[in-house]
């Protein structure tokens, strides 16, 4: 298991054990980084029950998060936050990585 620094918040792990309590048992969500987005790479939000060896794995309060080794690298230092407003409801990854990102929040650039 690879060791990055990726917070999740109370908020977040909250939403994450919600939507995970309402699937079949050993099922997790996976984060990755992938190309794309209008600003050059997107992040990609998974249900899934294939972990492997070399993932970075969050647990926190019901919530398991899996990163890939590659996605951890561009994550290094994020905060990933779930945010309920007026726009509506949304993961959000705060990526001090990240030099510009789209209005959504879901592409960044580095």
């Amino acid at each position: 298991m690879s060791e990055h620094n990726v917070q999740l918040s109370d908020r977040a792990a909250r939403r994450i054990a919600a939507i995970l309590s309402g699937e079949k048992d050993a099922t997790v969500l996976r984060i990755s980084v992938s190309g794309g987005g209008c600003s050059g790479f997107q992040y990609n939000y998974d249900l899934v029950t294939e972990r492997n060896d070399d993932d970075t794995v969050l647990e926190r309060d019901g919530a398991v998060v899996l990163i890939d080794p590659v996605s951890a690298v561009y994550m290094d230092g994020s905060e990933i936050d779930f945010v309920d407003d007026l726009i509506g409801q949304s993961f959000q990854i705060k990526n001090p990585n990240a030099v510009a990102s789209c209005g959504c929040g879901t592409s960044f650039s580095i």
